[in-house]
């Protein structure tokens, strides 16, 4: 085991981070595992933990959206990391949005008492990082959004299960750590991106701050108080179907400076997707020390197989007996078949909301992956790929960084190392704004 715990080392950048230093953590927020394998390399190869999140309708005690409850993704997730060479005690869990969100056409008492099992669930799995959001309505409720007493108040009986439940653990893996706030969009939510979201005003950070305070103090919460690490807000960052808004340091600079004076508090960052380099690391100079990513590397997933697909059309499309995989319109009849996950997101004529449907910035694609036909197709793909390789000429057509990376040995022939380059393409900048690629003691 490292010296330092799993669940401590959260507590460990933000303290390095509120002494000056320009260090934070990326959180991967995805359960792909083309994404999870590549990140779990990625850290494995620089020094760094891994911290993974799932939301609550992604995770849960039915099984979310991927089927899997915290106990199945927790072991399908160090399994992954395992392969890549991280050692367990190296991956950090955590819980996005956790609170009734799933559950909110039920009433609130029962939609909070299934919010409970799962934040007990979570911890007795091993997840030390905790976002506790209970913002949403849920049926019954006087208002759309209730009131910043009454979401304080569930945020707190979320936080008391918890508590509950890691007191019972025979040999954590670490002290639970909190975040809280919910300024940002509903779990797997973006903007329609015609315009910036506001940046959240500093006035409502800090009546955020008391009146939950407030809350776990009458819920004798006062330790667990002391573990909130970080506050949502929004900082002007998101994307939609076809924009990304990019960070802008001027408009966030009160919102930046607010935080500071809070000894023990930084920002977490949502939808960070498809920033810049540069606005990275000065989204994590500017406090947003957390900075989540997850739509994007699926995007990178999407464009890596692809250009793969395409390659393979023109390789072998002509040769007697070859079995195309033909990926990109196996998945686009999964998405037309089932449009529940995509069909409020993109909008226009039927040929535009067609390219939105392959390629828009919120790749609402990521839900079809787990389908048996749609990885069937890829399957095949990898296999025709593999069995055949392409000339490395055509490499450079499609993928022409990842040639650069065979021709300089970095990378092998395998064409699952070239989608793995592609995702690890978008998250070096997330590790290299965060300073996770140095001096990561015990790490």
């Amino acid at each position: 085991m490292s010296a330092v715990r799993t669940g401590d080392r959260l507590s460990r950048i933000v303290a390095e981070h509120k002494a000056g230093a320009a260090r934070g953590i990326v959180s991967i927020c995805s359960s792909h595992p083309a994404v999870l394998d590549a990140a779990a390399r990625h850290a494995a190869a620089i020094g760094a933990p891994l911290l993974v999140e799932s939301t609550s309708n992604q995770v849960n005690q039915d099984g979310g959206y991927t089927g899997m409850t915290p106990a199945a993704f927790a072991a399908f997730l160090t399994g992954i990391g395992r392969s890549a060479g991280l050692s367990g005690d190296r991956i950090l869990l955590g819980a996005d949005h956790l609170g009734p969100y799933p559950w909110r056409s039920l009433a609130a008492e029962e939609a909070m008492r299934r919010a409970r099992i799962l934040a007990a669930g979570c911890v007795e799995t091993g997840y030390t990082k905790l976002h506790l959001d209970a913002s949403m309505a849920c049926a019954g409720d006087r208002d759309d959004r209730p009131s910043n007493t009454l979401v304080a108040e569930r945020t707190a009986d979320l936080c008391a299960a918890a508590e509950d439940a890691h007191r019972r653990l025979p040999e954590p893996a670490g002290a639970l750590h909190y975040v809280i706030g919910s300024d940002v969009p509903a779990p797997g939510g973006e903007t329609d991106g015609t315009a910036p979201p506001a940046v959240t005003a500093p006035e409502d950070v800090e009546e955020m701050l008391e009146i939950t305070r407030r809350a776990f103090v009458r819920r004798g919460l006062d330790a667990a108080w002391e573990r909130v690490i970080a506050v949502v807000v929004l900082p002007g960052v998101d994307f939609g179907a076809g924009a990304v808004h990019e960070y802008e340091p001027g408009a966030a600079a009160r919102l930046s400076r607010c935080i500071a004076v809070h000894a023990r508090l930084v920002f977490e960052a949502h939808s960070t997707d498809y920033q810049r380099p540069g606005s990275l690391r000065r989204l994590v100079e500017d406090h947003f020390a957390i900075l989540k990513v997850g739509p994007a590397l699926t995007f990178a997933f999407r464009e890596a197989v692809f250009a793969l697909a395409w390659m393979e059309r023109e390789w072998l499309g002509g040769r007697p007996g070859a079995v195309l995989s033909d990926l990109p319109a196996v998945v686009d009849r999964a998405m037309v078949a089932d449009p529940r996950h995509w069909a409020g997101y993109y909008h226009g004529t039927p040929d535009e909301i067609a390219c939105a449907r392959r390629y828009a910035y919120a790749d609402r694609m990521r839900y079809y992956w787990p389908r048996p036909d749609v990885q069937a197709a890829l399957d095949r793909l990898f296999e025709n790929l593999i069995r055949r390789p392409p000339p490395l000429s055509l490499l450079s057509q499609f993928l022409p960084e990842q040639y650069a990376g065979v021709r300089d040995g970095r990378l092998g022939r395998d064409p699952r190392e070239w989608v793995a380059d592609r995702i690890t393409a978008v998250l070096a900048p997330y590790t290299q704004a965060c300073g996770m690629e140095r001096e990561w003691p015990n790490a």
